[in-house]
């Protein structure tokens, strides 16, 4: 059986006495283990980490930008082999895979801007004589801990900003799916970057709480389940760190009556169902206006959910493929039962969704809900699958109230014709990514990602500028050469006093 180590100076050494399993979600079959580690393995990676960060972030910003052109050069060379092995271990498509990795490189090529992005600020004659100016130096060693259902994008967001500002890296990626953070790592000393600068270690509970206590380690950036990033944020700080902790998501899209909905019913057929629902920017909840707008919306999204195509991960013509583990399946289910018990109206029903040939395949058929309520647990808390929940809205005041009072605040969409609902909706509501016509609203690279509420811990998001100040410290230096002479006229004024 295929065997999965850490990625770290000098290889693990010894033999794990912890391992975990590794499906192939596709025909519900183990296909490799991956070792877990402990405390003294992650002390190791740090000790080798603090011996080469210094001169990485001594290295002048164009020499660490080329570092960072030829990673993005060696995984554009390697996609299809990184979108290949992805699917193997998570379950999403083949094309979908390709967009895991395309998003992550995204923040590659705003990190090979480096140079520029870590311009400093500077003001001559701030007083007689004065100047001030401003650099971002790099913290020293980060860490990251990375979720199961984006193995490539939400590392190259993590560690491509955290590297190309002078940090060494080290990454627990998800047990589930470990293979391609390994294979990233890889690629990134090939490119030229010095061994034990990105580091990948693996393990469980273990493990994190072992980043989050350590002493050398100055930044740790989690993306996960919010009451995992609740608990990541206030452990990470209490330890003196700087912690920024995305948690979960319920995420809105809002159809106005003058919506064209032939566009929502394709826009939510990718957003909602798209890698089996397992996006924390997925859009798991429509909420038409007025009971027209919902029954014409109904009667057009049957069709099309009936028309979705489950395949296994490499089918070309599937639309999604399974979801990660035999465990995650039976949680979605049963949050399909849930909601049934609730009074949410069953209209289209995945539950015992099987796959000729592959009915040890860890597939859930796609679900919509109609009538569900506010009270109901199954629309408060995230499903994670492939289940459309519709939540009927009386008027648009009553839309924005809805995302707006959820615990979650990651992402909403609005759909409409009307450009003053659609002003007034991105004002009011109470969530941190909005989307226009946009159904999965992640920004660009050179912007940056972040939710609110429970969906987000912490102040800074994550990559572009943001992404730049959390994995670096500002200083600001005020200057003067006197004249010399001791001249009493050329005393030392507080600029802001002169």
């Amino acid at each position: 059986m295929r065997q999965v180590d850490h990625f770290i100076v000098g290889g693990a050494g010894g033999t794990a006495t912890r391992k975990h399993q590794i499906w192939n979600p596709s025909t519900g079959e183990v296909q490799a283990e991956v070792a877990l580690g402990d405390a003294a393995l992650l002390d190791r990676a740090v000790a080798t980490a603090k011996k080469v960060q210094p001169e990485w972030a001594a290295t002048n910003p164009q020499r660490r930008a080329r570092v960072m052109f030829e990673f993005k050069r060696l995984v554009e060379a390697n996609k299809q082999e990184l979108a290949e092995l992805l699917a193997s271990e998570h379950g999403k498509v083949v094309d979908d895979a390709h967009g895991d990795v395309q998003r992550g490189l995204e923040v590659i090529e705003y990190a090979c801007g480096i140079p520029q992005a870590l311009k400093g600020e500077y003001t001559q004659g701030a007083g007689p004589g004065i100047d001030v100016y401003s650099m971002r130096q790099p913290l020293g060693i980060g860490a990251g801990i990375t979720p199961f259902n984006f193995p490539a994008m939400i590392p190259m967001w993590m560690f491509g900003m955290a590297v190309a500002v002078g940090n060494a890296f080290i990454l627990k990626p998800s047990e589930r799916d470990p293979s391609v953070p390994v294979r990233l790592a890889e690629l990134f000393v090939e490119a030229g970057a010095p061994e034990g600068l990105l580091q990948v270690i693996h393990g469980d509970k273990e493990m994190v709480d072992a980043i989050l206590d350590h002493e050398d380690i100055a930044a740790v950036s989690f993306v996960g389940s919010s009451d995992i990033a609740h608990y990541v944020y206030k452990r990470g700080v209490a330890a003196g760190k700087r912690v920024q902790a995305m948690g979960g998501a319920k995420n809105h899209g809002i159809v106005m009556p003058d919506a064209d909905l032939d566009q929502v019913v394709n826009d939510l057929a990718g957003a909602a169902f798209g890698s089996a629902g397992e996006r924390c920017m997925a859009l798991p909840v429509v909420v038409p206006v007025g009971e027209d707008t919902a029954d014409r919306l109904r009667e057009k999204l049957i069709p099309a959910i009936n028309a979705l195509r489950v395949g296994v991960s490499t089918d070309p013509e599937a639309h999604y493929g399974p979801v990660v583990t035999p465990e995650h399946k039976a949680r979605v289910e049963q949050w399909i039962d849930t909601a049934e018990k609730e009074g949410a109206e069953v209209v289209i029903d995945g539950r015992g969704f099987t796959l000729q040939g592959h009915e040890k395949g860890f597939f859930v058929g796609p679900t919509l809900l109609d009538r569900v309520t506010t009270d109901m647990e199954s629309y408060r808390e995230e499903i994670f699958g492939p289940v459309l929940q519709i939540v009927r809205a009386r008027d648009f005041e009553e839309a924005v109230r809805l995302p707006s009072e959820h615990q979650y605040g990651n992402g909403v969409a609005i759909f409409t014709r009307n450009g003053h609902a659609a002003r007034e909706f991105a004002h009011r509501v109470n969530v941190g990514m909005v989307g226009i016509n946009v159904p999965i609203p992640v920004p660009v690279s050179y912007h940056s990602f972040g939710g609110w509420k429970r969906s987000g811990f912490g102040d800074t998001d994550q990559y572009g500028q943001e992404g730049l100040k959390f994995w670096t410290k500002a200083k600001k230096v005020t200057q003067r050469w006197p004249d010399g002479g001791g001249d009493e006229s050329n005393a030392f004024v507080i600029p802001t006093m002169g």
